[in-house]
């Protein structure tokens, strides 16, 4: 019997049919309801001259406007519904089926990234997929939007995770379910932020904005209990008008990261956060930052950097993001000295391997004596140090184990280098998440120690393994980046 809890892994593209009906917005009304006819269609898509979804028209569309008010002639604009509720053709299948619950709808227009619909998918045949017990658990995912129903979504990620942990999914793949589920929940929180504000006089946004996250939640790499890493970026304004727009989205920023702390998201100890100024910038300031950070290059600018590089548009003006992305790419590839020193900074993460690939445990801390940091001597240096390499070589993408793959494929990595960084990011982050499963059932702090007693041999051996290849990784790096040889 197939495992119900893999349905937390699938994509709502594996789960779509083909696209209904979908006309141009210049289409008229009675044209249209041949179409629906002929297809036997309940729905109908209405698209821009770019194929972008604009509208949808309904059965109750049909009966509301058009039976009562239309001769047929009319512009299907003048009965469609806008704008339209969608779901991403890569979104997980639960968020469709989550969705289509909340608002008791039957099924949902699948889109592209650019906004063009591929597809359908109904709710019975994303319900076929789940049992019953399952169901329960995405309902508690996919919480109403209250501040309480948000705190339960964070604690019922415990539980999905372990579920899905013991049904042997891999550990990377839960992570990228934890994160999705983690910007959900900053998407829902700014959206009741903003609404909050409406509805109190403050206004809409004064200029369209985009939320980053950035660090894990930017790479997919969150495990259970990650802090707050984000940013604003707005659109640019005059002068002028600075007091007044920078004015909002302060108490915006305010309201979002006391919330988020609220449900789960402790505050960032080093403020990396849109209530910081230094994160929250228009677009043309963004550019002045990178610019700055490039020529001074100082250890401040360089940790800040380091930082930035893995962030990723969670909400609003997603061009926003990809706009900013492509001026830090640029900024890397024509200043090597500044990737330089980066590298000088990414080397301070040395592995928890010593001589004889005996393992380096904790010392200094009595809490944790004789673990192991699997987070500051294991996977943060492999990630550090891939990052440099896919900044050098112009990877756009931010995970780990995608940077890994594109080096791989443009042959920075050799087969093996690959195989044994890959398998070394798989090993630790299950390691990892195992024991933070653990520690949180068990009423522990939940962090990154792991004891290697609670290792069986063959983890051991790998481990050992794991950690030589990011040691190498780390030589290497440390050799091409700055000369350094010892």
């Amino acid at each position: 019997m197939q495992s119900q809890t893999k349905i937390f892994s699938r994509l709502v593209r594996d789960y779509m049919r083909t696209p209904p009906v979908a006309v141009p917005d210049d289409t008229d009304v009675e044209h249209l309801l041949g179409r629906m006819a002929a297809a036997k269609a309940t729905s109908a898509l209405v698209i821009d001259s770019d194929g972008r979804l604009i509208g949808i028209i309904t059965e109750q569309d049909i009966t509301r406007r058009v039976a009562l008010r239309c001769v047929g002639s009319e512009s299907v604009r003048a009965v469609m519904t806008m704008p339209v509720e969608t779901v991403a053709a890569d979104d997980y299948l639960y968020a469709a089926i989550a969705r289509m619950r909340r608002f008791g709808w039957r099924q949902m227009p699948v889109i592209d990234a650019d906004n063009r619909p591929v597809g359908t998918i109904t709710l019975n045949d994303a319900l076929a997929v789940a049992a019953e017990q399952i169901v329960r658990q995405i309902d508690r995912i996919a919480h109403e939007g209250t501040l309480d129903g948000l705190r339960e979504i964070k604690a019922a990620q415990v539980d999905v995770a372990a579920d899905l942990f013991a049904d042997h999914v891999p550990a990377p793949e839960i992570l990228a379910l934890l994160t999705d589920i983690n910007r959900d929940l900053h998407r829902r929180v700014v959206e009741a932020s903003v609404t909050a504000m409406r509805d109190e006089g403050l206004g809409d946004p004064p200029v369209p904005f985009a939320l980053i996250i950035m660090g894990s939640g930017g790479r997919g790499e969150n495990y259970l209990f990650p802090d707050q890493d984000n940013g604003f970026i707005l659109d640019d304004y005059p002068d002028a008008e600075h007091d007044r727009i920078d004015g909002y989205f302060i108490e915006l920023a305010e309201r979002m990261t006391r919330d988020l702390d609220t449900i789960g998201f402790p505050l960032c100890n080093g403020y990396v956060m849109a209530t910081n100024p230094l994160w929250r910038k228009t677009r043309r300031q963004w550019r002045d930052q990178l610019r700055l950070w490039g020529r001074r290059r100082s250890t401040v600018a360089i940790q800040l950097s380091d930082i930035f590089f893995d962030f990723v548009g969670a909400y609003g003006r997603a061009d926003f993001a990809r706009e900013l992305r492509q001026h830090a790419a640029a900024l890397i590839k024509g200043n090597p000295a500044y990737l330089r020193e980066m590298a000088h900074e990414v080397q301070e993460y040395g592995v928890a391997l010593g001589w004889f690939g005996r393992f380096l445990t904790e010392t200094e801390k009595p809490e944790h004596k004789g673990e192991i940091n699997l987070k500051h001597a294991g996977t943060m240096p492999l990630v550090g140090n891939i990052r440099l390499l896919a900044l050098r070589h112009g990877v756009p993408a931010t995970s780990t184990l995608e940077r890994i793959a594109a080096l791989h494929r443009t042959g920075v990595l050799s087969d093996d280098e690959e195989d044994y960084l890959s398998g070394a990011y798989r090993h630790i982050s299950c390691l990892l998440l195992r024991e933070q499963i653990a520690d949180f059932r068990a009423g522990r702090t939940v962090g990154n120690h792991v004891h290697p007693d609670t290792l069986s041999e063959r983890e051991k051996d790998i481990l050992v393994d794991s950690l030589r290849a990011i040691d190498a990784l780390r030589k290497r790096v440390r050799a091409e980046f700055t000369g350094d040889v010892f």
